[in-house]
């Protein structure tokens, strides 16, 4: 059996079992999903933060450039953050807090969307949606995927319904997909937590598949995760540089300058622990412990990660990243994809000698 024959590639009509992951925020773009869809993989719309009609737009774009299956992510709804901790944030640093809900969009509003354009998947993160959301994609025939940091998180998937598990390795870069332990004690790596998953689905919700992410940057890594046990791996900061990522040029030169022992956990910039490359603001903001529960936090410092952004200011944006970021290299994401291939066939071929 080829290598590229997976349960998800034969599931989704896929020829390749490279998922490019979704980076919310504008590290994901429509071309991009668009380009690795079109070379063999699934690429991904990261519509957690778009407004409904936005995400609209953004399917509709994919669409328009590609016949081939794509995935729509969002954020599963999260309970009501501490607004005591926003008020505390305002203390310290004299800024008020936001008067209006910071989330950029409603689930609800967002989930509409998805099911009104029929995607071919539906991936999320964050926790499980309701029963009676996940029925709906599968009254549609929708593949739904969704984000796993532990073994028993994975269990809770499974039970919930859904057709495959993304294992998110401690080595991810961005937000944790935590959510039924605390961080600190799901940060599991993916050489750990894909074959315990693995295993244990097979024991109790037999024909889950496993997509293995986490710090995977070349065709040795995806090799590498298909012998832990995983169908298909899900790849971000390894796109990330690529041209159609929609960051600034200044994110994607941080990427390629940084080295693995420079990303670290924060809640920093958005107050949820994810992954990204150490600088002053992530630094200052750790030290004084103002920082505010999500979303909160995340409102609060957008002013601030905007104009960074258009200043090319690396000291007070959001770079997220994996541990593997020093693996980077800058090419289109179509060409990233034929790259692995090769890298995949090249390994392959050593481990058979």
């Amino acid at each position: 059996m080829p290598w590229y024959d997976t349960p998800l590639t034969r599931r989704l009509g896929i020829r390749l079992p490279i998922v490019q992951a979704p980076m919310a925020g504008g590290g994901s773009t429509p071309r991009m999903a668009a380009a690795v869809s079109a070379a063999g993989g699934l690429g991904s719309v990261a519509g957690a933060m778009l407004q409904p009609d936005a995400l609209r737009a953004a399917i509709g774009e994919v669409r328009a450039l590609t016949d081939a299956p794509f995935a729509v992510n969002l954020f599963a709804p999260l309970p009501p953050p501490a607004t005591a901790r926003v008020a505390e944030w305002a203390r310290l640093t004299g800024v008020a807090p936001p008067s209006a809900p910071p989330s950029p969009a409603r689930f609800e509003d967002q989930l509409d969307v998805v099911v009104a354009e029929r995607v071919p998947v539906f991936s999320f993160t964050f926790g499980i949606p309701a029963p009676e959301i996940l029925a709906r994609f599968k009254a549609d025939g929708t593949y739904v995927m969704g984000t796993a940091t532990t073994v028993e998180e994975g269990r809770l998937l499974a039970a919930a319904g859904v057709d495959a598990i993304v294992a998110q390795g401690a080595e991810a870069g961005a937000h944790r997909g935590t959510f039924a332990a605390p961080f600190e004690r799901a940060m599991v790596g993916i050489m750990a937590l894909v074959p315990a998953l693995v295993d244990a689905l097979a024991r109790a919700v037999p024909g889950v598949p496993v997509i293995a992410s986490g710090g995977i940057m070349d065709g040795r890594g995806i090799v590498a995760a298909a012998a832990l046990g995983a169908v298909a791996v899900a790849m971000g900061t390894a796109f990330l540089v690529c041209e159609e990522a929609g960051v600034p040029e200044a994110y994607k030169a941080a990427i390629m300058r940084a080295a693995e022992d420079r990303t670290t956990l924060t809640r920093a910039f958005s107050g949820r622990p994810a992954r990204g490359i150490v600088n002053a603001f992530l630094e200052a903001a750790e030290a004084s412990g103002a920082i505010a529960p999500f979303p909160q936090q995340n409102a609060l410092t957008r002013p601030m990660r905007n104009a960074a952004a258009k200043a090319g200011d690396t000291e007070r944006l959001s770079l997220w990243a994996g541990q593997g970021l020093r693996l980077a290299r800058r090419m289109k994401a179509a060409e990233l994809v034929r790259v692995l291939v090769k890298e995949i066939e090249e390994s392959r071929r050593a481990l058979s000698r």
